[in-house]
């Protein structure tokens, strides 16, 4: 076996081990998720609907299948900041101390704003979604939500802006560890903001209220990203200017 087979398996290894890290965090919080699934149902319901709403159920077992679903993505969203580093360190483990540092910060610093992404969703994103999705109901034509659909469309939101919020993580990083210049990502802005709206289109729902308000803070976020990192680039520059006097 020569050194790329070895290294191959070495990799291999490392990725089954945080996988299985990922999936043994999120399995021992799963329980938890299915205890407070019903009551986070039911605090979305009144959210959502401050004049009353009744949810439906349409088979015998429908919502027990509901809250089990419910209750692996609220597992998700508790095991993220364990789960995110674990993948960062497999990403990234030939580090020197102060890079490892870095990247627990950014681990933090992505927990928070996937905490604000949720945050955001819940209390701005689906109630505007379900208004505008009653604003068709007539005389003629009545609204029946199913609590699959409900559900299932607030763990997909919740998910989907966490994860869009995670965008001056990315950007901090890559200026970070040199893989691009701050001034190079700032040109690259126009591509940032297609894929920004792409994203947005495939993580959403079809109605254009979901889009723009997933689109509007991504890149809102980006930007806070690129200022963050061009200031960090002027910081670096400087301590290497100062380095380079006392040599």
């Amino acid at each position: 076996m020569n050194d790329s087979e070895e290294s191959l398996i070495s990799h291999l290894e490392a990725l089954r081990g945080a996988l299985l890290r990922c999936v043994i965090a999120t399995a021992a919080l799963f329980p938890v998720g299915y205890l407070i699934a019903p009551r986070v149902i039911n605090a979305l319901t009144l959210w959502c609907f401050p004049d009353g709403a009744t949810l439906h159920y349409f088979a015998p077992m429908e919502v027990f299948f509901v809250q089990l679903r419910l209750a692996l993505i609220i597992a998700l969203v508790l095991a993220y900041p364990w789960n995110i580093a674990q993948i960062w360190r497999f990403l990234l483990p030939a580090l020197y101390k102060e890079e490892r540092r870095a990247i627990a910060r950014a681990a933090l610093f992505s927990s928070l704003l996937f905490a604000c992404g949720a945050a955001f969703c819940a209390g701005l994103v689906l109630p505007a979604v379900i208004r505008f999705a009653g604003s068709f109901a007539t005389q003629e034509l009545e609204a029946s939500l199913g609590v699959a659909n409900f559900a299932g469309l607030a763990g997909r939101l919740t998910l989907a802006f966490g994860l869009m919020f995670q965008t001056p993580v990315l950007a901090l990083l890559a200026v970070r560890l040199g893989v691009i210049s701050a001034e190079s990502l700032g040109r690259k802005r126009p591509y940032v903001m297609t894929a920004i709206l792409i994203a947005a289109g495939i993580l959403t729902p079809p109605d254009v209220i979901s889009q723009l308000t997933m689109a509007v803070p991504a890149w809102l976020l980006f930007e806070l990203g690129l200022l963050l990192a061009r200031r960090l680039e002027r910081v670096r520059e400087r301590g290497s200017a100062f380095a380079a006097e006392r040599s």
